[in-house]
C-alpha cells in the first residue's frame, strides 16, 4: 500500500524547450506537426514593438490561414482583453486553432497562456482567477520570450488584471507545452526594460530563498538563478551574447524556483500597485522592493548596489496623492494573495501584515 502526502505537489513542467541563438527559426518545424488541418489555424501573439519590423516577422512561418494578432504591452494583461482575443478567433475561424504561439514579453506570454486557456475553457477569463480553477485543457501552446526576468516561459500561472482583482490563472493546464528560447531575440531590449525585468527574476529568487515553503527543489534552481543574475548585474559591465544567455538562463531557473515554492512580499504588494495605478509588474517589484529592508535586508542592499552600477531610476512617490479609498483597494488586492504571505512569514502572517503595516510601506513607494 502506497503512501500519498496531500502536501508533495504534483506540479507539471514545460513538455519541450530548444535554447541557442537563431532558435526561432526553428518554430515552423517545430510547429507543423501540430497542425489539425489546413482550416485550423497557428495563431501568433506577438508585442506589436515587432510590427512592421522585417527581421522579426519575415521568419514567422506563415502557412494557410495562419494570422498574427499584435498586442501592445503597455498596459497589463486585462482579463477584458483575453477574452475579447478568445472571441475574435472564435467568430473568425470556423474550427478551434491548431495552436497559440506567444512572441514577447511577460505579458505577451500571459496573453498567449490564457488566450489557449479560454478556447476551451468557458465564460470569462475573470471566472479563473486564483489557484486550480480552470476545468479543461488548453489548446497547444507555445512561448517565445524577447526579454529575460519574468518565468513566464516556465511558469503554471498567467497574471491577469480583472474586474476585482489582479491574479493569475494558476493551473496545471497553464505552462507552455513548447518553448524557444533564443536569446538573440533579447538584443535590443531598452535598459530600464531590461533592468525593471531582470529584478523580477532577482527578486523572484530572493523572495523564494528566503520564505518558509523552501526545500531542495526550489533551493537547487533559485541559488543557480541568483548566482547569475549576479553575475549580469554585478560583474558584468556590457550587456554582451554571454550576459544575454545568462539572464535568459536566471530566468528559466527563477521560474522553477517559485513552481514550487511562491513568491513573497515585494510581489504582493506589486500586484496592488498594478490593479491600481497599472504599473508594470517588473517596475512595480522594483519600487515595492526598494522599501522591504525589514523582510529582505540582505537582499535589497545588493539589490540598490545593482541599480547604482546601471544608473537606473527607480521611481518614486508614486503613492503619495493617493486617496484613503485607493490605498484599500491596494491593501484588499494584496491582502488576497495569502500563499505570498505564507511563504513571506509563516501561517501566523496576520500578526505582522495588518492592514496599518500595508499602509505605511505603500506610503512610502
Amino acid at each position: 500500500m502506497s503512501y500519498k502526502n496531500p502536501e508533495h505537489k504534483n506540479f507539471p513542467m514545460v513538455k519541450r524547450v530548444v535554447f541557442g541563438r537563431g532558435s526561432l527559426n526553428q518554430v515552423g518545424d517545430i510547429i507543423e506537426p501540430k497542425r489539425k488541418n489546413k482550416k485550423a489555424p497557428f495563431i501568433y501573439i506577438i508585442d506589436d514593438v515587432f510590427e512592421g519590423n522585417p527581421w522579426m516577422i519575415d521568419r514567422i512561418p506563415l502557412r494557410y490561414n495562419d494570422k498574427i494578432i499584435f498586442i501592445s504591452a503597455e498596459e497589463e494583461p486585462k482579463t477584458i482583453l483575453v477574452d475579447q482575443y478568445r472571441d475574435q478567433i472564435v467568430e473568425e475561424f470556423d474550427e478551434l486553432p491548431s495552436g497559440i504561439i506567444g512572441i514577447g514579453g511577460g505579458a505577451m506570454l500571459d496573453y498567449a497562456k490564457a488566450i489557449a486557456l479560454m478556447l476551451t475553457n468557458p465564460g470569462s477569463s475573470a471566472d479563473y482567477q486564483g489557484w486550480d480553477l480552470v476545468k479543461y485543457p488548453a489548446i497547444y501552446h507555445v512561448g517565445i520570450p524577447t526579454i529575460s526576468g519574468t518565468g513566464s516561459e516556465v511558469s503554471r500561472t498567467t497574471v491577469l488584471t480583472g474586474p476585482v482583482r489582479k491574479l493569475g490563472m494558476n493551473s496545471d493546464y497553464t505552462p507552455f507545452d513548447q518553448v524557444i528560447l533564443d536569446p538573440e531575440l533579447t538584443k535590443d531590449t531598452p535598459k530600464n526594460q531590461w533592468f525593471y525585468t531582470g529584478m523580477d527574476c532577482y527578486i523572484h529568487c530572493i523572495e523564494s530563498l528566503n520564505g518558509t515553503y523552501l526545500n531542495a527543489f526550489s533551493q537547487s534552481y533559485g541559488e543557480k538563478s541568483l548566482e547569475l543574475c549576479r553575475e549580469v548585474f554585478l560583474e558584468k559591465d556590457v550587456r554582451d551574447e554571454e550576459s544575454q544567455e545568462k539572464l535568459m538562463m536566471a530566468s528559466w531557473h527563477g521560474g522553477m524556483s517559485i513552481a514550487y515554492s511562491q513568491v513573497g512580499v515585494a510581489h504582493a504588494m506589486s500586484y496592488g500597485l498594478g490593479y491600481l495605478l497599472g504599473t508594470k509588474h517588473g517596475v512595480g517589484n522594483c519600487i515595492a522592493f526598494n522599501q522591504l529592508e525589514e523582510f529582505y535586508p540582505d537582499g535589497v542592499a545588493e539589490f540598490k548596489k545593482m541599480v547604482d552600477k546601471h544608473q537606473v531610476e527607480i521611481p518614486q512617490g508614486v503613492c503619495k496623492d493617493l486617496t484613503d479609498k485607493e490605498f484599500d483597494i491596494m491593501i484588499d488586492i494584496a491582502l488576497g494573495l495569502v500563499p505570498l504571505w505564507e511563504n513571506a512569514l509563516g501561517k501566523d502572517w496576520q500578526k505582522t501584515i495588518t492592514r496599518e503595516k500595508l499602509r505605511s510601506l505603500y506610503e512610502k513607494m
